[in-house]
């Protein structure tokens, strides 16, 4: 046994009736990259917060080993204490804070009475070579990419004595160049003797980086496997208890009338007197799934979120809507023209977590529900019931919060508030981000059959595999500016990525 840095054994956590994990079995080996796999609700995190001390000891069965020791870990305290460090996907660092401030929170050097900031500093800056990361302490967090974010907060719980770490989706909000240096960074900690759970619902990533998986489901450990001796289809098979014969749905929508236009449009950065979204053309049509592509950075977001005055700064340009100039001062007005948009932080901007499942999903259409401005709760259940029933979202009752469901459960709660409104147009951003494999493939099949419907879908994403798999055609950004337009059968890694970094130029019968 003391070859294991973890053995967590029998772990059973219960949730009133309900069986969160159910005597479970987990270790990971010394140096050793375990990806832990499953749906949405599988139970990984939970299984994850009983480790790092986020339920009291009391509370679950099982025993925990660590270096082959009995350890009570009955708070995050313990946890820290026994080397056990967690990345959230959701980083918890300051951003108002300095890059060495955020390292020695709760740590601070002292001299005297006082902080001693140049020691601070020093080590700080030490601790950010060992990463590679060529970076001030000084430096605000907030002003550094997520990706730099997601390693400094990896070399504060290496620096505070991690020697368990605990990786939960961290490529989620990462560009692929931050993605290769994080897989670099892993192999390093792994060859440092470090022991890594990996979660992530990017299988690409299991079969690039981990040395074993382990796969749950409905609270259950259902498989281990070596890494190098099985295919991707086997792993999903075993998460989802079914064989999925495609992972993206192949249905062939036939492309409509022009719907939303947009000319030379360009949105002011809010922190410079540069522009963030520089002149920038696109048509997207009725009955199509067209994808935007493009490196953190590349001005996306911004963009669409600007078309339906969501964004700081207003947009510049023209934007036609089903031929007819228009000008959204804010969201409603979007809405009420019939635009939908999903945005890419569910947790932040898309859901309010401590209201109902009902009240989430009602949020944007309660002119449908009311009546003379009194809401009519018996046809607000109904509607709410019956998308909630269409989206296969898992819950017992849709008067609880939506923060009780599972990630992709919460996605479903977004689209499903959208679908609510009857959209013309829907724009997507990062819509299966922190999805399981599962739930995605539902996601995808939904969007296919709205764009059958002839609903516009746009669908901004850093997931190259998925722009491809889903779209009809794909526009590629680089810093603000449209590089190109890929046609369905120009779509690969390669051509987006030479676009999407600034190589290419603009291919016969692209956009001009």
């Amino acid at each position: 046994m003391d070859e294991y840095a973890i053995e967590m054994k029998n772990i059973t956590k219960k949730f009133g009736g309900l069986i969160a994990v159910d005597n479970v079995n987990f270790f990971v080996k010394k140096g050793e990259v375990v990806a832990l796999c499953g749906e949405n609700g599988a139970g990984k995190s939970t299984l994850m917060n009983v480790l790092t001390g986020k339920f009291r000891v009391q509370t679950y069965q099982g025993d925990i080993y660590i270096d082959g020791q009995k350890k009570r870990i009955n708070s995050p305290i313990d946890a820290r204490k026994n080397g056990i460090s967690i990345v959230h996907q959701e980083l918890e660092l300051i951003p108002d804070l300095t890059i060495a401030e955020n390292i020695f929170l709760g740590n601070l050097p002292i001299k005297g009475i006082w902080v001693d900031k140049k020691a601070m500093k020093k080590k700080a800056a030490e601790i950010l070579s060992k990463f590679s990361l060529n970076l001030n302490p000084d430096r605000l967090i907030k002003s550094i990419s997520v990706g730099q974010q997601q390693l400094v907060e990896i070399a504060k719980c290496i620096y505070l004595g991690g020697k368990i770490l605990i990786l939960d989706e961290p490529t989620a909000p990462l560009t692929e160049r931050e993605i290769d240096f994080l897989m670099e960074t892993i192999a390093q900690l792994r060859k440092a003797g470090i022991s890594i759970v990996y979660i992530t619902h990017r299988l690409e990533e299991v079969f690039r980086i981990a040395d074993r998986a382990v796969v749950m489901r409905d609270g259950q450990e259902v498989g281990t496997f070596n890494v190098k001796d099985i295919q991707m289809d086997d792993l999903i098979t075993s998460m989802i208890g079914r064989k999925l014969e495609n992972v993206y749905p192949t249905d062939v929508t036939t492309p409509g009338e022009v719907t939303l236009e947009l000319g030379e449009c360009s949105v002011k950065n809010p922190n410079s007197e540069k522009n963030i979204v520089d002149n920038v053309s696109m048509k997207f049509r009725a009955g199509e799934i067209v994808g935007i592509s493009g490196l953190l950075g590349a001005g996306r977001t911004e963009l669409m979120s600007a078309v339906i005055g969501a964004y700081t700064t207003p947009i510049k340009g023209t934007v036609k809507l089903n031929g007819k100039n228009v000008h959204f001062r804010n969201p409603e007005s979007a809405i009420e023209k019939g635009i939908g948009y999903v945005t890419e932080d569910r947790k932040n901007t898309g859901l309010i977590l401590n209201q109902s499942i009902r009240t989430n999903i009602s949020l944007a259409s309660l002119n449908r529900v009311s009546k003379a401005g009194i809401l009519n709760i018996g046809s607000e259940k109904k509607t709410v019931g019956a998308l909630v029933k269409e989206l296969g979202v898992k819950t017992s009752n849709i008067e609880n919060n939506v923060s009780s469901l599972s990630g992709g459960n919460q996605q479903k709660v977004v689209l499903a508030k959208w679908l609510g409104t009857k959209p013309g147009i829907l724009i997507l951003d990062e819509p299966t981000r922190g999805v399981d494999v599962g739930s995605r493939y539902e996601i995808y099949s939904i969007m296919k059959r709205l764009a059958k419907e002839n609903v516009t879908i746009i669908m901004i994403s850093s997931d190259l595999p998925e722009v491809i798999g889903m779209s009809d055609r794909v526009y590629v950004m680089y810093e603000g500016k449209l590089q190109g337009e890929l046609q369905k059968n120009e779509l690969s890694e390669a051509n987006i990525m030479r676009y999407a970094t600034g190589q290419g130029h603009l291919m016969a019968g692209g956009t001009k």
